[in-house]
């Protein structure tokens, strides 16, 4: 007992090395098996976090996130493995923002982009803060007129020997004895429930203006509190996860020149109508002044089979953009993509909602450590009975094709390179059978 005494002020010292020589001692001295195997846990995770390896790989990991942070306007997190879906969160935080009152000016949209637990909260607050406040006022009524008290209601009319009927006293509203009798004949106006116990009679018009000013009350905060829940729940963005990107990008060559692709793909059946994406490098950049601009957006024009922007989402799709002298890729090669590189590239896939009509957008971007160079996105539509299948285990599979290790300007100042280019082998097309020609068929999403 007096050496285990003796290690407790020692514990509490801050070194790290006293630290480690009394837990050592600890673990030989205590007679218990669970915490001796307690202690040798803690002594394997003391000794792990102070190597010098994994000080390094921590060190190096959290340098990697601050500069993808550093680069990225967008925060972006992919939610499948296979078909990644692009969940986009703009990275840019606004502040010193003077004017708040603006923010007042447009409630209802300030309500819709709260947060569930705020909204929630406002909700039932809302309510219960009109409840109470009619209440309030429901027994102030009563305390005036005398309903409160009790000598008050055994009181006769003077006239009732010659009218020969007792005429009793009466109450504004009937069965209000305390506050919390009117808080609940608040509750039962502005809900419309109707127990029958209660009710107003024509003694006060005072309670009759009441009655009329907590149901329009109740019918305004009813109609905005219930728009924002279905505004929430009906959210464009909730179409949008469905709406899904290839996790990397690609460089490599068609049709003779280097191109940037991407994948893009729709898992519902029904349609995203006159959807468009667009395409823009976001870097930093300096004029010719020295005004430096730290979110340069550039526009890159893109390639489809549709023509413009627009596409007919009913496959995936690869959308690739040539990169010529008009393109702010124009002078990338291999050696510029990597973490430290000032680049990224947002995509917007933007269209109308086929069953609800509401215009939604998906968005996400790729980093320059994110491009594949010399890579090109594998087959996923095959054709099985009569019909095309789409495969979404391979949506971001990438194979390795031959491609220049230089710049776009280099290969069109020089096209010998590709002479000395290996050629990919070429896919082979099978000719359809007649009696299982593939029929392009869209059909509507089972209910």
């Amino acid at each position: 007992m007096p050496a285990t005494l003796a290690v407790i002020p020692a514990l509490l010292m801050p070194s790290p090395v006293a630290l480690h020589n009394q837990l050592r001692f600890l673990f030989f001295y205590l007679p218990r098996e669970t915490l001796r195997s307690g202690a040798q846990r803690f002594l394997t995770a003391f000794r792990c976090a102070r190597c010098p390896t994994t000080v390094a790989r921590r060190r190096a990991r959290l340098l990697h996130t601050r500069a993808r942070e550093r680069l990225s306007p967008l925060s972006l997190r992919f939610g499948l493995a296979e078909g990644p879906v692009g969940k986009s969160a703009c990275n840019v935080a606004h502040k010193n923002i003077r004017e708040q009152g603006r923010f007042l000016q447009d409630v209802f949209t300030t309500l819709v982009d709260l947060k569930w637990p705020h909204t929630l909260l406002i909700f039932t607050m809302s309510f219960l803060c009109s409840w109470l406040l009619f209440g309030m006022v429901w027994w102030l009524i009563a305390f005036a007129h005398g309903d409160l008290d009790h000598s008050t209601r055994l009181q006769r009319d003077p006239r009732e020997g010659v009218a020969g009927t007792p005429a009793g006293f009466v109450p504004c509203v009937t069965s209000i004895h305390s506050f919390t009798s009117a808080f609940l004949f608040s509750i039962e106006v502005q809900v419309t429930i109707g127990f029958g116990g209660r009710m107003v009679t024509e003694e006060c018009p005072a309670a009759i203006l009441v009655l009329i000013v907590q149901n329009i009350v109740g019918l305004v905060i009813n109609a905005i509190m219930l728009g924002c829940i279905f505004m929430k729940t009906s959210q464009a963005h909730r179409r949008a996860e469905t709406l899904i990107f290839s996790k990397h990008a690609v460089i490599a060559l068609r049709e003779g020149k280097l191109c940037f692709m991407l994948r893009v793909g729709d898992l519902r059946k029904s349609m995203i109508i006159s959807a468009t994406i667009r395409m823009q490098v976001v870097k930093k950049t300096a004029s010719l002044e020295g005004e430096v601009v730290p979110l340069n957006q550039i526009d890159i024009q893109m390639e489809n089979p549709v023509g413009g922007n627009s596409i007919f989402l009913v496959s995936p799709l690869i959308i690739y953009h040539v990169i010529d002298k008009n393109s702010p890729l124009y002078d990338i090669s291999p050696v510029n993509l990597h973490h430290h590189e000032d680049l990224e590239i947002i995509v917007i896939l933007e269209g109308v909602v086929e069953t609800t009509g509401i215009t939604t957008q998906a968005r996400t971007s790729y980093l320059a450590d994110e491009i594949l160079w010399g890579q090109r996105f594998v087959p996923i539509v095959a054709e099985e009975d009569g019909r095309y299948s789409v495969d979404y285990s391979k949506f971001g599979n990438t194979v390795k094709v031959p491609t220049p290790s230089c710049t776009a300007r280099q290969l069109e100042e020089d096209r010998s390179i590709m002479d000395t280019m290996p050629l990919s082998p070429k896919g082979t097309i099978r000719k359809r059978s007649v009696k299982l020609k593939p029929k392009f068929t869209v059909s509507d999403e089972p209910s």
